[in-house]
């Protein structure tokens, strides 16, 4: 009767002794999330049904961040459609501009997840809460209108992959590199409808940070959700964020796992993701002489406070390279703020960036930072997709902040070694 860590979870919410792969199961929801653009589909949808209150008010998230700050009249018009369905039915969990935040990086700063819960939202990046030890993961926009008419969701339980993960990293690597690494190796489809569990010793040498960036990317492996075990940073992290309840599980020493990676972490070097996905990567160490036109730094995946101070630790003294456009925005107001009060904004605009307002334009191609045809940005983003940040004929570079700090010093992929020597 032994489980992983996702299936004592999904067997808690779902009022069951025991789970096992492809079960198909009804599960208690803690939180249904949507955005600015798949909110309206689910809105639309939610009013098919006929009923006129949500399950709860108070767990149910919109948060307007795709194309916010508003780029176009039809965006305007999807975030009015939100913010009339929030305030007619009393959401409380709902953030707009002033508020906002890119909204995996704003929902656990808020304390809306806790370990333990269970979290669907309609955005893909929603296996981020696995940081926290709870199940979250990205559904359609029927799901989250169910979900907010019923506060339940059916799943298949997974399959667990276990990544073992021991020693430390060495400087100038983080979660980012961890996580592009492990994508390189068992490739976009690797870790398909499968848990991403990451265990070992070396977890307590792994931030919160570096474990919300890699949570965030599970799903560019294929996952359906990416979970770390509950420790006391974990445990810090929660009580510095929210007051709700929460339960621990713990992964049983004889649950299966289809597959088990032993990686250390000492042994990762700075890697990047060439086009056009997030498994196409190389070390820093193989790159070679690749000149880029753009640099973003932020998003859910690498825009938090670790993000932006490590970029700093690279732009201080230094000016952004003259054929290089460099944007950088904080993931939510709360770190922007504390941004600003750590100086690392003034290091940013003295070095010649521009600094954003929280949105995930950038990312999807969306606003503020489009990309023209034969251009190359290195991104701290999770996608590299054809087209993602704009023309079909663009290059996205996927790397951590680091090293995006240091391309858009000397104008190209490049080492932050190059630059702080």
């Amino acid at each position: 009767m032994a489980m992983t860590m996702t299936q004592k979870i999904l067997a808690n919410a779902s009022n069951k002794a025991f789970v096992k792969s492809g079960d198909l199961i009804d599960v208690n929801l803690d939180l249904v999330l949507g955005n600015d653009i798949t909110s309206p589909v689910a809105i639309n949808e939610f009013n098919k049904i006929g009923i006129n209150q949500v399950f709860d008010k108070n767990k149910i998230a919109i948060v307007p961040d795709h194309f916010t700050p508003n780029k176009d009249i039809k965006s305007a018009e999807q975030c009015k459609i939100c913010r009339e369905f929030a305030r007619s039915m009393e959401i409380v969990n709902y953030f707009e501009i002033g508020q906002v935040g890119i909204e995996h990086a704003l929902i656990p700063e808020k304390g809306l997840v806790v370990p333990g819960g269970v979290v669907i939202g309609a955005d893909s990046h929603t296996c981020t809460y696995g940081a926290l030890g709870a199940f979250s993961t990205g559904i359609g926009s029927t799901d989250m209108a169910a979900g907010m008419a019923t506060g339940k969701a059916w799943f298949k339980v997974p399959e667990a992959i276990k990544f073992n993960l021991t020693g430390r990293l060495s400087k100038y690597v983080s979660g980012k590199d961890v996580i592009l690494h492990i994508i390189g190796m068992i490739g976009v489809d690797g870790a398909l409808y499968k848990s991403m569990e990451f265990t070992g010793t070396g977890i307590s040498n792994l931030s919160m940070d570096d474990r919300f960036t890699m949570a965030n990317m599970a799903i560019e492996a294929g996952a359906k959700n990416g979970i770390f075990p509950v420790d006391e940073k974990t445990l810090e992290y929660v009580k510095d964020h929210s007051s709700k309840p929460y339960k621990i599980f713990e992964a049983d020493s004889d649950a299966k796992y289809c597959e088990i990676y032993n990686i250390d972490l000492s042994s990762i070097r700075p890697t990047v993701a060439f086009p056009h996905l997030p498994d196409n990567t190389r070390t820093i160490d193989q790159v070679g002489y690749i000149p880029i036109d753009q640099v973003v730094i932020g998003s859910c995946t690498n825009g938090r406070i670790e993000d932006l101070r490590a970029a700093a630790s690279i732009f201080k003294g230094n000016k952004v390279h003259k054929n290089v456009r460099t944007i950088i925005f904080p993931a939510t107001q709360r770190i922007y703020l504390e941004a600003i009060k750590e100086g690392l904004i003034e290091i940013f605009i003295e070095a010649g960036a521009a600094v954003s307002t929280p949105t995930c334009g950038p990312c999807l191609g969306g606003h503020m930072g489009v990309l023209a045809k034969g251009e190359r940005c290195v991104s701290t983003t999770n996608r590299n997709f054809v087209g993602r940040m704009g023309h079909a004929e663009s290059e996205v570079y996927l790397a951590s902040p680091v090293v995006a700090a240091a391309s858009a010093i000397l104008g190209k992929i490049s080492s932050p070694e190059e630059v702080i020597k």
